[in-house]
């Protein structure tokens, strides 16, 4: 059976409390899907509001729902499924391609999913427990009632595959490496879309070291040199590297082993590191940025000043991985919108290593904000997953019929 030569191709980015779609268009012998329209259900559980737009921006759907109705996840996605039904009328997706954070050791690259594929995947959703469940229940949901239907796995972590085993060791004996604890890195498909942007639009960049900055309320840093991940500041878990809106950051292992000792238990201690640091433990106040920014609390400036601080304290580490740095990329939420954190970042970095904001240009999010006297470019540059994940799947689809 031959493919078609055009099908529909269906990307899902499930999170804890928002569900995020992608509808792209294949057309058989191009890379390049197109973009037909985009959805978010956001507030799961609590407020849920499903919003669906064109490509160009124009409304296609947008309603609120009692929080018993969106619960969760499948129901999340079958709210989904069902408006973008409506939008297609006669249409359906051909192939649907998820986000999947953690591949664990044995998923390096996009692959088809089956029960024993999910199965597996089942198994790593300790090491990623805010988005793992997540992002298979979605799939869970499709092999329920369209089991025929092609889906895709495209992991997080699959970009930071293949870096040094200095890169993805612990200082833990190395039977445990072995056994597949070592630092695997997420956030990949984020920084795949950038670095292979810069490779587009700004080759000569992508071919130097860069450090790529992706702030949201997850966050994390990568150095890619050439086009591939070298150094990664996530690692065994999501938890590591950077504080983040809820989640602590790097950590020492003996605070833990202390809050044992006194008394509390690995459930009580994996509901602190996840839902009560970062941003929100440090300020008192919240995990958004701009609540802290609208925020007087004394402690909401720590946390803006702490977070700024330990993005460029990572930012030296990895020039050290890389060799040098040529390149600065900020991206995500916060790393594309708050003006005001980049500026910090790079007062803190320039001695080092020379940068300079043009301020107007950083004021109004250009995609470059360096100034003329920078020694090195700052880019802003927005990400999209969704985007990736599409690349993804119809390559995989493409490969896999004749």
């Amino acid at each position: 059976m031959n493919a078609p030569r055009d099908a529909l191709i269906l990307t899902v980015n499930a999170g804890s409390s928002s569900l995020k779609i992608g509808l792209f268009t294949g057309r058989r012998g191009e890379a390049e899907p197109a973009l037909l329209a985009r959805g978010k259900l956001d507030g799961i559980g609590v407020q849920p509001r499903l919003r669906l737009t064109r490509a160009d921006g124009s409304n296609i759907h947008d309603s609120a729902f009692d929080a018993q109705q969106v619960g969760d996840m499948p129901a999340a996605f079958r709210q989904l499924y069902q408006a973008l039904g409506e939008y297609l009328g006669d249409r359906r997706p051909t192939l649907i391609g998820h986000r999947v954070v953690h591949g664990g050791a044995d998923f390096s690259a996009p692959l088809r999913i089956d029960a024993a594929v999910l199965a597996r995947l089942r198994e790593l959703e300790p090491l990623a427990p805010l988005h793992q469940p997540h992002n298979l229940a979605a799939i869970q949901v499709v092999l329920d009632s369209q089991p025929e239907l092609p889906q895709v796995a495209c992991f997080d972590t699959a970009f930071h595959a293949g870096r040094s085993l200095l890169s993805q060791l612990f200082g833990l004996p190395y039977a445990l490496y072995e056994q597949g604890i070592r630092r695997y890195g997420f956030h990949g498909l984020s920084f795949e879309y950038i670095s292979q942007y810069l490779q587009q639009r700004h080759p000569e960049l992508a071919a130097g070291k860069l450090v790529i900055a992706h702030l949201g309320n997850g966050s994390s840093l990568c150095a890619v040199d050439g086009g591939r991940s070298v150094e990664v500041t996530t690692s065994f878990s999501a938890l590591d590297g950077l504080p983040m809106g809820s989640r602590c950051g790097a950590l020492d292992p003996g605070v833990l082993l202390h809050l044992l000792a006194r008394g509390e238990d690995a459930r009580s201690l994996e509901h602190m590191l996840y839902h009560q640091s970062g941003l929100l433990g440090i300020s008192g106040v919240g995990s958004d940025m701009r609540s802290l920014r609208a925020s007087s609390a004394p402690r909401a400036r720590l946390a803006i000043d702490y977070y700024a601080y330990r993005i460029a304290q990572e930012i030296g580490r990895l020039a050290v991985s890389l060799g040098g740095l040529d390149t600065l990329v900020f991206t995500a939420g916060i790393g594309e919108k708050d003006a005001e954190l980049r500026h910090q970042v790079v007062t803190h970095l320039a001695p080092l290593f020379g940068l300079r904001l043009d301020a107007a240009a950083n004021g109004r999010h250009a995609e470059r904000i360096s100034s003329r006297d920078s020694a090195r470019p700052i880019l802003v540059v927005a990400t999209d997953e969704e985007s990736m994940i599409a690349r993804h799947t119809w390559r995989l689809y493409q490969e896999s019929v004749p």
